[in-house]
């Protein structure tokens, strides 16, 4: 990969408090089912939901995480989720249970996005090119 243009994430978790209350959330707006994953060990304290991804290729895959001792909300890190249009998901957030923080804007040659928190508290963006 040296020389390679290649997407620096490989992976993401959004950490949530409420497991059915996220997965029904990212679910509804994003038209999509997540998949729970079995717990790499006997540790039961705590739980994985995947997005629909290719885990034998390289970019970005994620699961919601529900893990004692680690809460959702106050990061700063945003995750984009890719829409043929941000403002279809954008219509579904407040019906689902989150909040929007930034109606659909422009960012100029780059596209839109859509800023929103979710059920948990946790900041997320939705990018569209048109």
């Amino acid at each position: 990969m040296e020389n390679e243009t290649f997407n620096p994430v490989g992976w993401f978790e959004i950490y949530v408090n409420n497991m059915q209350r996220a997965t029904s959330f990212y679910e509804t707006i994003l038209q999509t089912k997540l998949e729970e994953l079995p717990t790499p060990s006997e540790d039961t304290t705590y739980q994985m939901y995947s997005f629909p991804s290719n885990m034998t290729s390289y970019g970005s895959g994620g699961t919601l995480v529900k893990m004692e001792g680690f809460n959702a909300g106050g990061n700063s890190t945003i995750i984009y989720f890719v829409s043929e249009d941000c403002s279809i998901e954008e219509a579904r957030i407040v019906d689902a249970g989150g909040k929007i923080f930034k109606p659909k804007m422009s960012i100029g040659e780059y596209g839109f996005i859509v800023l929103a928190t979710d059920t948990e508290g946790n900041m997320f963006g939705i990018h569209s090119l048109k």
